[in-house]
């Protein structure tokens, strides 16, 4: 899959990541990147609805990640997040 966007370049890396502290920072880049693409979208009111939809559910993928990342940290009794 061919990125168009940079947010999407970084989600495709936080989710295929496997090294969990690699993970954290990913999940992290991805939803920077996602949040600069939705204040540009916001200013400029441009866009595809299926941009948007990808980014919901972007978002959606990413808090699962995060969730997960903060579950097995809690379970192994480390408190890096």
């Amino acid at each position: 899959m061919e990125a168009d966007y940079i947010w999407e370049e970084l989600y495709e890396a936080a989710v295929l990541e496997t090294d969990r502290q690699k993970m954290q920072e990913r999940v992290r880049a991805a939803k920077r990147a996602i949040d600069a693409r939705l204040e540009e979208l916001q200013q400029d009111h441009q866009g595809t609805p299926e941009e948007r939809n990808a980014i919901s559910d972007a978002l959606s993928a990413l808090n699962v990640l995060r969730r997960e990342i903060e579950s097995r940290s809690h379970d192994t009794g480390s408190s890096k997040t």
